[in-house]
């Protein structure tokens, strides 16, 4: 059986999550949010009290979880049915995904779990390798991006609107050491799959990003 998978690959920042969120919940399919993979099974770990590295037991408890992603305004990642969302931005999570992320058994057991989202009516997956190493099969992918510059000014609106002071000169810097090390990495380098549509984001609004995509799959 053919299912749809509809991949949205790009740069930290571009607006993947936001887009692909909004597209899934027009077309009524799943949706996969890569990014917060291994952040979940961290967090996992974590609450088991297994010893981060222990690689034979981190993978048995990968293989054991599941993930549900809800696509409403906010997205809500649910662990073993737990709402996990505001754990996945701790610094504790983040250095914990780190580590498991490095083993090579947990990778694998983490691309099969993915690839598990793949059910019907279809899926929209978001990522940075979604195209070419979890579904390199998909009918259609995208690569969305925008300038470091102006998702660095998304950022810097984001954080403000929040209370957050920002320095928009450092972002810019993270964001371009970001790129520069999500191109450069020799597992799941960030690379646009031959066959994806290149949408640069920079002078569009959010609507007409997922109007653009979703007449892609019209």
């Amino acid at each position: 059986m053919n299912i749809p998978v509809l991949t949205i690959d790009g740069p930290s920042g571009a607006g993947k999550g936001t887009v692909s969120r909004a597209v899934a919940k027009k077309l009524g399919w799943n949706y996969l949010d890569s990014g917060s993979i291994y952040r979940s099974l961290a967090i996992a770990v974590l609450k088991q009290g297994v010893d981060l590295e222990n690689e034979t037991e981190v993978a048995k408890v990968a293989q054991a979880m599941t993930l549900e992603f809800d696509c409403g305004d906010e997205l809500i990642v649910k662990l073993n049915g737990e709402d996990i969302t505001p754990q996945l931005g701790l610094e504790s999570t983040g250095n914990a995904a780190s580590i498991v992320a490095a083993y090579p058994g947990v990778r694998r057991i983490l691309l099969q779990k993915q690839k598990d989202f793949r059910r019907l009516p279809g899926l929209v997956a978001d990522g940075r390798d979604m195209g070419t190493v979890v579904f390199p099969d998909a009918e259609i992918k995208v690569f969305l991006t925008a300038s470091a510059a102006e998702r660095a000014q998304r950022r810097y609106k984001q954080l403000m609107g929040k209370g957050i002071h920002a320095n928009l000169k450092l972002l810019t810097n993270e964001i371009e050491e970001r790129d520069r090390r999500d191109t450069e990495r020799k597992t799941s380098p960030l690379v646009m799959a031959s066959d994806a549509l290149y949408i640069d984001s920079s002078d569009m609004t959010l609507d007409s990003v997922i109007d653009e995509v979703l007449n892609l799959i019209r």
